[in-house]
This record gives C-alpha cells, structure tokens and sequence, in this order.
C-alpha cells in the first residue's frame, strides 16, 4: 500500500538517530495495521476533487500521532498491554524509556511531515493547527485522561460518548478534515465530512468495545477482555450486545447519510463505514 511505502521513507532518518529508538519506532508504525486514520485521508481528498499525492503527507502524519497514541495508551502506567496489532506492544520489545521516546519521536515526526510536504504553506499551516487540536489536552489526550479517570467508572452514556468524542472521535475527525484541506474543498464539504467523521468514530469506539468484550486475541490482534476486568465504563456494559450493535448501526446509517452534499465521490467513505461495523461481525 501506498501509505506503507511512504511511511517507510520518512522513518529511515538520519546518522544521529540511535538504532534502537529507529527499531522502535518502525516497529510500531509498520506493523500490520488497517490504516484506517490515512484512508479516511486519502478519500476524504478524493470525494473533494483532490488528488493522493498532495494528501499523502497529511495521511502519513495522521497514522504516526495514532501510532505515537497506541505506544503511550499501551505502557503500564496507562493501559498495561502486552499486544498490539499481532506484535509486542514497543514497551514489551525496547523497554519503556525507549517506546515513550519513540511516542515522542513519532509525534514531532508528524509536524515535520505536515509542514515541510504539504503545499502550499497556508494550507500547510492550517493542517498543523487542527492536527495538534486533535492530538491536544481537549481532544485526544483529554479523552484518554478521562478514559482513565476511575472517576467516570460509574458514569452514564453522555459521560461514555464525551470520552470517545474525543479520545477515538477526535482524530478520525481530522483525518476527514486534513484530507478536505489539502484537496481545497469549500466549508459545505468540510462540514459534512466532519459529522460522517464524528459519526463513524463513535460507532468504531462501540465495535471497539465489542470486540473487547467477545472478540478473540488472535483475530483482533491485541488482549481482550481487559476493559471489564478493570471494571472499566464500556458501551456493551451500558447498553448490553444487541443494544450496543444497535446504537453503532445508527451512527453509520447517519454518518452515510451525512456525505449527501458531496455527491457521487463518496463510495469509498460509505463503504468504509460500512466495514466499520463489519469489525464485529
């Protein structure tokens, strides 16, 4: 795949990065994955008459502040997972000093991709700016300081829904919205891609949950079980199997409904949508 490729060339680095911390950090950003965040880049840009090659960076930087997540989401301190994506998690393989830099590494790599490949600079710039909202205190980090705040264990559905907004939602969201900057598309398209995004990031957070709850290991590539061992607030012990299933197939019939402004350049979002809930099937 494309994306592969290009992330290959960005982490090959330079003679002053340590090999241990370049292991790293390859480790887990080419691990097998689905690359969901960059698609979502890449066709977001293709629905709004752009191109892949000018969106390629932008997908690139997405996929390493998601990776960059997962590192730090996976350390003892956080989450305490041993697998990921089929793989050792980075602490498990390189020790924890090393997977935190290499989260570190990985989250300035992707600015440095954003404003030095991205044309032209305004966009470039503006890229940058909604990323690091995405990735920052209100977002992606907030939703994940609440999702592990023993506070919200006992919380209702608005509380469950506000942490994955942000801690799932938030960056699937840009991903939508980098994809439409770089491809010049008018507010109408941002907008509308911008609410299939919040749509289709809480119904992966519910089939997350699902496949946490009845999955298996070794077909979903990480440990599960593990959020109701800790007693942890999920939509399956909110709403229970069927209502949870329910509640995410609302979230994709809207989230498709939402692309009607773009027109006949959405099929690829739609069907993406759509294998969002095919994950638990």
């Amino acid at each position: 795949m494309r994306v592969d490729q290009s992330l290959d060339r960005y982490t090959t680095f330079g003679p002053g990065c340590p090999s241990l911390l370049r292991e790293a950090i390859r480790h887990s950003l080419l691990a097998p994955g689905k690359r969901f965040r960059p698609a979502l880049v890449l066709w977001a840009s293709e629905a709004c008459g752009g191109d892949w090659d000018r969106a390629m960076p932008a997908a690139c930087a997405v996929e390493m502040i998601h990776t960059y997540s997962l590192i730090h989401d996976d350390l003892p301190a956080m989450d305490d997972d041993d697998m990921r994506r089929g793989l050792p998690t980075c602490h498990k393989k390189f020790g924890e000093a090393t997977a935190i830099l290499a989260g570190d590494a990985l989250l300035a790599l992707a600015f440095e991709v954003l404003a030095g490949d991205v044309r032209p600079p305004e966009v470039a710039a503006r890229c940058c700016a909604a990323l690091a909202a995405a990735a920052g205190a209100c977002e992606l980090v907030g939703g994940q300081a609440d999702d592990t705040s023993s506070a919200l264990s006992e919380g209702g559905l608005a509380a469950l829904e506000s942490i994955h907004r942000r801690k799932t939602g938030a960056m699937i969201a840009v991903s939508l919205r980098l994809g439409a900057m770089t491809a010049g598309a008018d507010p109408a398209e941002v907008d509308a891609l911008a609410d299939y995004g919040a749509r289709i990031g809480l119904a992966f957070q519910i089939t997350d949950d699902l496949l946490d709850a009845r999955g298996d290991a070794s077909t979903v590539g990480k440990r599960v079980g593990k959020d109701s061992q800790r007693g942890k607030l999920t939509f399956p012990g909110l709403l229970g199997i069927e209502g949870s299933l329910q509640h995410a197939q609302r979230q994709i019939d809207e989230a498709c409904a939402a692309l009607a402004p773009l027109g006949a350049r959405t099929g690829r979002l739609e069907s993406l949508a759509r294998f969002v809930l095919e994950r638990n099937r």
